[in-house]
């Protein structure tokens, strides 16, 4: 059986990062930490998320997952519905979500009463926008002993400059959330941030200098982030202890939907390979 428990933690600025624990209900000892980063529009409960994060936890772990500060659900724990705080998602940054990882890694490591966290086994697992976060703490923070990207993106720059001047002119840009038909403002600070911390938020660079085991998982029919992201990540790592697996026929969520409808295939195929790396 597999136990879940509720957390709220506060990252430094004192907003809460609404976060799940998962373990086996009969653990002994101390077992690793496996902590998600999900992705743009993304939230910890979103699809396969769940399904994935309990599959984890009955593999041994300590399975976490968590909402960024500003991912725009504030505390609506009925995730199903509409995002209710746009205001904070307008105002997210690739910083922010950066600072509230660190936050989660250092409140576990921290405050294990109750627990049987071993701080000193610490994976990462990032999904799409999640997946480049999560690139960048494991180059920052020795904690991290094994990385995992799902549909990674490679490049947080993925504007045009003639996007980017649109949008510093009207101070925002919107994009419409096919799911729940809700627009989607993020404002030009998204920009200030990647400009002014471009050394910090450089994807290509941070995977170059990780060196730790790396799972690198791609659809290749991702029509999202495309899996060259995939690739480029890979030409960059480590090969030595880097795997690169590319999924023929799936795409950016390796065909799960929200709400979850069940598992698939390909799911199944990029849980086992997570699974294996894991062990």
């Amino acid at each position: 059986m597999i136990k879940k428990e509720n957390l709220k933690i506060k990252n430094k600025h004192g907003d809460i990062l609404y976060t799940d624990i998962r373990f086996p209900e009969n653990n002994k000892g101390e077992l690793p930490l496996v902590i998600l980063c999900h992705g743009f529009k993304g939230f910890k409960d979103w699809g396969c998320f769940p399904y994935l994060m309990e599959k984890v936890a009955a593999e041994g772990n300590y399975a976490v997952s968590f909402n960024f500060s500003y991912n725009g659900t504030g505390d609506n724990e009925e995730t199903m519905r509409e995002f209710s705080r746009l205001d904070l998602f307008a105002q997210n940054t690739f910083s922010r979500e950066l600072d509230d990882l660190g936050s989660v890694i250092d409140y576990l490591t921290e405050n294990n009463e109750g627990f049987g966290f071993n701080s000193g086994d610490i994976t990462l697992i990032g999904h799409s926008r999640g997946g480049g976060i999560a690139i960048l703490k494991t180059a920052e923070d020795r904690r991290i002993k094994k990385l995992i990207v799902l549909s990674s993106v490679c490049n947080f720059d993925r504007y045009s400059e003639t996007l980017k001047n649109k949008w510093k002119e009207t101070g925002f840009f919107e994009v419409v959330n096919a799911r729940t038909g809700q627009i989607m403002r993020m404002n030009y600070s998204l920009i200030e941030d990647l400009e002014k911390n471009k050394d910090r938020l450089d994807i290509q660079k941070a995977i170059s200098r990780i060196n730790i085991p790396v799972l690198i998982i791609h659809g290749m029919q991702d029509i999202t982030v495309d899996y060259s992201n995939a690739e480029d990540l890979y030409s960059r790592s480590k090969k030595e202890k880097t795997k690169l697996c590319l999924i023929e026929n799936t795409g950016h969520t390796f065909g799960a939907v929200h709400p979850f409808e069940g598992t698939t295939k390909a799911l199944e195929e990029a849980i086992s390979s997570i699974s294996d790396f894991l062990k």
